[in-house]
């Protein structure tokens, strides 16, 4: 009988775990406290849909909503004012995660506002006003991987502020988001910033990729089609560490660890299997590797510390087959380069759609205090 859980197996492996999730309800009940004390979990995460479900259903809000209300604030104030404060508050319950691991884990995201995800200048701007407002080490700014979005990447980077790029979908893209990083890196250490107090993840998608890519195959219906499916999010991934081991031996980013930065950890996210016929567990056990972090919604995280089977390191020994996966899918008749391009502009019309949800939220909610 083993004495340890899968989710500290998983830790051991490795695996930094975070949680996808962050509602006022959860800080104030000592539900965080409980996660990283019985889960195993070291960071948090949140996206404009997260922090729509919480404004939606969460009564713990009703008072600073008054208090905004009665200050005269619009809702964009609004809006602002309670995010940073559940960031904020975030952040200092995982403060002694920072402090024990030099500041590795324990980190919580916010993310600007996704109907700039197209404009560089916009994005700079916020992602500054977000870091400053936070004001706490350990926040990372959650800026999407768009073509606009690499600039600002790099501009935030280069100002000392910690980023997790988000909507990575394609291992062209993610070649881009490393460069932006390092470039960023590189400006950082003109100005003569610490290099060591920058961290950044790079947010890389799996579960909307299989459910793209599997429709497809099962519109095509041959038996070599169907027989990749639920394949090409695992494969993805795989080759996207790949990627991250090669760029992060090469003489680049060699010379910019040496004067102290940090790597730019791969980030698993959309980790809940949207399939039902597949394991729950599946975008963990088969995303194991050394560095990376697992960004999971409760339910996967439950399903993990349940009956997670942790066989270590599922990633570098699979990047022949992993290669292989993509190639059968382009032979299929599967244009990879339409998949992900299709899938980065759905995740960003999806966060816009969540974020006017939290806008009206707060609006109607800033009126009825009024």
């Amino acid at each position: 009988m083993s004495t340890t859980t899968p989710t500290a197996d998983l830790s051991a492996a490795g695996v930094s775990i975070w949680l996808d999730d962050l509602s006022r309800e959860r800080i104030a009940s000592g539900g965080l406290e409980k996660l990283i004390a019985e889960r195993d979990v070291v960071g948090v995460t949140t996206n404009p849909t997260i922090f729509a479900g919480a404004l939606a259903n969460g009564a713990a809000y009703a008072e600073q909503v008054s208090a905004l209300a009665a200050a005269g604030a619009d809702v964009d104030t609004a809006v602002f004012e309670i995010t940073t404060d559940d960031v904020r508050a975030a952040s200092d319950i995982f403060r002694p995660v920072y402090d024990a691991s030099n500041g590795y884990d324990g980190r919580v995201s916010i993310e600007v506002a996704p109907d700039l995800a197209h404009d560089t200048d916009g994005t700079i701007e916020q992602a500054k006003a977000l870091w400053a407002k936070v004001d706490r080490p350990n926040a990372m700014i959650k800026i999407p991987a768009t073509v606009e979005g690499l600039a600002a990447i790099t501009a935030a980077i280069g100002a000392g502020i910690s980023v997790n790029v988000t909507l990575i979908f394609s291992l062209d893209r993610y070649r881009a988001v490393i460069d932006a990083y390092l470039t960023g890196l590189e400006q950082a250490k003109a100005a003569g910033i610490d290099l060591g107090t920058i961290h950044s993840v790079a947010s890389f998608f799996v579960s909307r990729v299989d459910t793209e890519i599997d429709k497809r195959l099962t519109a095509i219906g041959t038996d070599e089609a169907l027989a990749l499916k639920s394949k090409a999010g695992i494969a993805n991934a795989q080759l996207a560490y790949e990627l991250f081991e090669q760029e992060f031996g090469a003489d680049r980013a060699t010379a910019l660890l040496e004067a102290g930065a940090n790597r730019q950890r791969p980030l698993w996210a959309s980790t809940g299997v949207k399939d039902p016929a597949l394991p729950d567990t599946l975008y963990v056990t088969e995303l194991v590797a050394q560095g990376v972090v697992n960004t999971m919604p409760e339910k996967t995280l439950e399903a993990t510390f349940d009956h997670g089977v942790i066989a270590g390191d599922t990633v570098t020994v699979a990047y022949v087959e992993a290669g292989a996966v993509l190639d059968a899918l382009a032979a299929v008749g599967v244009d990879y380069d339409d998949v992900t391009a299709l899938l980065e502009r759905e995740g960003v019309e999806k966060f816009i759609v969540s974020w006017n949800e939290l806008l009206d939220t707060v609006r109607s909610a800033l009126e009825s205090a009024r």
